[in-house]
């Protein structure tokens, strides 16, 4: 008897949750061709909520008139469920102008003033542009039957490069050096190897020497030490080379993707 007792109202208490749960809810009633005002009230009665987000050009649905809902009618939802609308703007009566070429600014100003909005902006470096160069538009330029007053534009980036800090590479292989380079994005210059040392002008003779060996067969050094010339760029540089200095200098700021120069032995 007490598992019967304990059958029947776990059954009971089931119903009654399904009956609390399904009266919790109402289908979504169908909003469309109403003004706000209308879609709002019938939202209300039905214990709902409903609210315009988007606006769209609609050869169909005259302006003013709500184009279509979210959820669709006849929804299953929850009372106090907010119902998103989407407001027809009529048929398109704006012509969509033209941004590509000029600034960024200038397009953003000239989109407002057509009572057109700014859908959404990228950017892309692309070498050769000004910086802030509007490079493309979605739609393009005098464009109909076009969806929404929106115009997304692709923008030329105007950050300027980074700079970082020089290390110092001298005294390490060259080899290494490189890929540490290409690892971070920057790339070897000239390489050139170190002009060999002059070597000292001979001691000046005595004068009791000068006279014994006025005769001698080797001519008397005489005159400035021999002048060297600079070191040409190597052409195939080992990568177990030896880094003598560098260019830019240890400490001096670079930007991303310069080349480094080198002297190595």
């Amino acid at each position: 008897m007490a598992l019967v007792l304990l059958v029947v109202a776990l059954s009971s208490a089931l119903i009654a949750m399904r009956l609390a749960v399904h009266g919790s809810e109402v289908n979504v009633p169908d909003l469309r061709g109403k003004t706000p005002a209308e879609a709002r009230r019938i939202a209300e009665d039905n214990g709902l909520a409903a609210q315009v987000e988007s606006n769209y050009y609609s050869p169909v649905v005259p302006q003013g008139r709500i184009l279509s809902q979210m959820p669709a009618p006849g929804t299953l939802v929850r009372r106090g469920w907010e119902v998103r609308l989407a407001l027809s703007l009529g048929p398109q009566r704006v012509a969509i102008p033209q941004a590509v070429g000029s600034s960024q600014r200038a397009a953003g100003i000239n989109i407002a003033e057509r009572g057109l909005e700014l859908s959404s902006t990228a950017s892309i470096k692309l070498p050769g542009t000004d910086p802030g160069q509007v490079l493309a538009q979605d739609p393009p330029a005098n464009a109909s039957d076009i969806a929404a007053p929106k115009i997304s534009l692709l923008v030329s980036d105007q950050t300027p490069p980074q700079a970082f800090v020089m290390p110092s590479f001298i005294g390490q292989p060259l080899g290494s050096v490189t890929i540490t380079l290409h690892n971070a994005g920057f790339s070897v210059g000239n390489v050139t190897a170190e002009p060999e040392q002059p070597s000292p002008p001979p001691t000046p003779a005595s004068p009791e020497t000068s006279l014994t060996s006025s005769t001698s067969p080797f001519p008397t050094a005489s005159g400035p030490p021999p002048s060297t010339t600079p070191a040409a760029p190597v052409a195939n540089p080992s990568p177990a080379s030896i880094i003598v200095t560098q260019d830019p200098r240890p400490g001096s700021k670079v930007l991303f993707g310069s080349a480094i120069n080198f002297v190595v032995r």
